[in-house]
């Protein structure tokens, strides 16, 4: 096989049995996702069994200890990276601001750096904050039109440049930008290139290795898993910036970002992550191959399978003229991140569509800039229809005929 088979991935959702939810059509994705079982079940676990302080000499600690290394263990092997460059914390906006912490003390006064208009507030706000503190903050903007990242008004920018912070996908344009070829433009600039990738992890793993980014954050809830931020920070710019953990800790490279405790038992959940990519794998035949190899086969179905149900959808919304799609009309240029603008409040259009049990969300989804960047009001907001892999094609055309009759 290689493609996904719906009901099997739909039994490794507790949420898909749960009687409350069996009418929903769930459409707010890009907000967080269902946790899968392999999740549940080992944070019901670690709760019920090994609630203790981890790392310690009796079998409830040491287990403990033991289940939060193989979360890292296992998901670093699959992200491509070395196993102590993958770091965990609250959430992947704290993250970020530790990491602008490590940078204002490890920046050259006054050096520059390089943010967009088309990111989430996580991954821009924090960076842009450190002009307060005298560094030069110069910003990568969008076609207003299209929301589109041209890399060729980049180069000009990354002149003298330290840093440029950018993201993979944005959460209401969708548009998956070309992470590799950016990375590459940012190091022959001699600049730092740090990814925010919460927008696309949740559509596919991504291979960091191979991708070249310094750091690259996403976040668990979004991914199937538990309230967790992960960040990779590649070993030369880990070891070079300054420690923002205990300072006892700071020989320990996923300890020197982590400035408070972490929470044990969502680190340790984590890992059922790694065991759905597992099971996934296992589903499309596949019984071999390195973590990041079986990652990647699981990644590219889970596109095949989004880009596949996308395509309706975007379809629907181009033949109308009252409506207009926020990023790229063809389904394989973006994620299943879908922003529609219009004359009616994207509050307003969310909340009637949840009268025909489709679960979607209306705002700024924190993307304020980039809203203001496409000539939007935020206050007026976007109707945001997001799915994934587990979402049907069913859904889909409920999707659309509710749509068909709010619009």
């Amino acid at each position: 096989m290689t493609d996904l088979d719906i009901d099997f991935v739909r039994a490794q959702f507790p949420a898909f049995d749960e009687p409350s939810l069996q009418e929903l059509a769930f459409f707010e994705n890009a907000g967080g996702s269902y946790p899968c079982r392999f999740v549940t079940e080992r944070l019901a676990r670690f709760y019920r069994e090994r609630k203790v302080q981890p790392y310690g000499p009796f079998d409830a600690s040491r287990v403990g200890g033991e289940e939060m290394d193989q979360a890292r263990i296992r998901l670093a092997a699959m992200l491509g990276v070395e196993t102590d460059e993958l770091s965990f914390g609250p959430s992947t906006s704290q993250n970020t601001y530790v990491l602008a912490q490590a940078f204002r003390r490890w920046l050259p006064e006054g050096a520059a750096i390089v943010v967009t208009d088309q990111d989430h507030e996580a991954n821009s706000g924090a960076w842009r904050r450190l002009a307060e503190d005298g560094f030069e903050v110069r910003e990568w903007k969008m076609d207003p039109a299209t929301g589109h990242l041209d890399p060729a008004k980049l180069e000009p920018l990354l002149d003298g440049a330290r840093l440029l912070a950018f993201p993979h996908c944005s959460n209401v344009v969708g548009e998956v930008n070309d992470v590799a070829a950016i990375v590459r433009l940012a190091h022959a600039a001699g600049a730092v290139a740090c990814v925010d990738g919460v927008s696309y992890a949740p559509h596919g793993f991504p291979d960091v290795g191979a991708l070249g980014a310094d750091i690259y954050l996403f976040s668990a809830y979004k991914t199937y898993g538990p309230h967790q931020g992960l960040m990779v920070v590649r070993r030369a710019l880990g070891e070079a910036l300054p420690n923002q953990g205990h300072w006892f800790n700071g020989d320990a490279l996923y300890k020197r970002f982590t400035p408070a405790g972490p929470d044990h038992a969502q680190i340790a959940a984590c890992a059922g992550m790694a065991d759905y990519i597992d099971r996934l794998h296992a589903s499309l035949g596949g019984s071999h191959g390195t973590p990041r190899e079986r990652a990647a086969r699981v990644h590219d179905a889970m596109r095949r399978r989004e880009t596949a149900l996308l395509e309706p959808l975007l379809d629907f919304l181009s033949d109308r003229n009252d409506v207009r799609l926020l990023g790229p009309g063809e389904a394989e240029a973006r994620a299943p991140t879908v922003a529609i603008h219009c004359d009616r409040p994207g509050a307003a259009l969310a909340a009637e569509l949840a009268r025909h049990d489709i679960g979607a969300g209306g705002g700024d989804f924190y993307a304020v800039r980039p809203l203001k960047a496409l000539g939007i009001d935020p206050g007026h907001g976007v109707l945001r229809v997001s799915f994934t892999h587990y979402t049907t094609s069913e859904e889909v055309a409920r999707l659309i005929a509710a749509l068909d009759h709010v619009l």
